[in-house]
């Protein structure tokens, strides 16, 4: 096993909690190797928690330790947990939903529950809403320092007891590609949608085709235009939109230079809903 830990929660660094994870997990073995996903999902969002598991995880070695905390039921009767994946990685997170993404793409081998009687910082039971310091970043330490084994973490649960969360299916009806508008690219504003790249091979879709797309929201239509299918934002003038393969290979909508999520007001998660169809071609008579 490696000795990388890697952290992600919906805590943001205005404050000291990112710190003193890090400071349990130091305190368990100063050789960790300490990194992070993102401390900025926005706040009690296990969707995004899941979905930003499923955008890195693969990226790191073999046997790296995540630790990925955004637990709104911190406290209450909801399972700890430490999953190891099908491309051997671990997974320490409560079971809320936030192994939805990794179990439905790559797979999970085990789970089990971790067992707070062996692995939690000591002096911390009194204490019922800092599981992230007390239970998961210490339990991640001790996994990724060799401290214990996986199988000491506690008791092997049954795959079909973990919670997942509802993800929509792309769907094609008449030509028209239904999916969804998952998550965005933050920084830049761009729409990542659950459509994979092969729907569109597959309808004849080729670079450079004109498409025309429509977003909705709680079945509400709030945008509808056209635009191209690009390799690279090069592909588009600055300030027009178009749709490109994003690098989980999944289809992208973009503003070359802009943020298409911020000039649309769009929003994300099962009620943001897009199609997509090849636009009808103009006849000249």
């Amino acid at each position: 096993m490696s000795n990388l830990l890697v952290f992600q929660s919906d805590f943001g660094l205005v404050d000291g909690a990112v710190s003193a994870m890090y400071g349990v997990a130091k305190s368990v073995s100063s050789d960790l190797d300490l990194h992070d996903v993102t401390h900025d999902i926005p706040a009690y969002n296990i969707f995004e928690a899941s979905y930003r598991l499923y955008q890195t995880t693969t990226y790191w070695p073999e046997e790296t330790v995540f630790v990925s905390v955004v637990d709104p039921g911190v406290g209450s009767e909801r399972l700890s947990v430490v999953a190891k994946t099908n491309d051997n990685h671990y997974i320490v997170t409560p079971d809320n939903g936030t192994l939805t993404h990794l179990a439905q793409s790559v797979g999970l081998v085990e789970v089990r529950e971790i067992d707070e009687e062996v692995n939690r910082l000591a002096k911390s039971y009194e204490s019922y809403t800092f599981h992230g310091r007390d239970v998961y970043a210490y339990t991640g330490a001790r996994l990724a320092s060799k401290t214990i084994t996986f199988e000491e973490v506690g008791p092997k649960l049954d795959l079909d007891q973990i919670i997942q969360l509802d993800t929509p299916n792309v769907e094609l009806e008449d030509h028209i590609i239904k999916g969804n508008i998952d998550i965005l690219d933050v920084r830049f504003g761009n729409l990542w949608t659950n459509i994979d790249k092969n729907f569109f091979f597959n309808e004849g879709i080729k670079y450079g085709d004109t498409l025309e797309v429509a977003i909705f929201n709680e079945n509400r239509q709030i945008y509808k235009n056209v635009m191209s299918f690009g390799k690279s934002f090069a592909d588009t003038q600055v300030g027009e939109p178009l749709l490109y393969i994003n690098s989980l290979e999944k289809i992208g909508v973009a503003l070359n230079q802009g943020s298409f999520a911020d000039a649309y007001h769009i929003k994300t998660g099962v009620q943001s809903k897009i199609t997509i169809r090849k636009a009808a071609k103009i006849v000249y008579s």
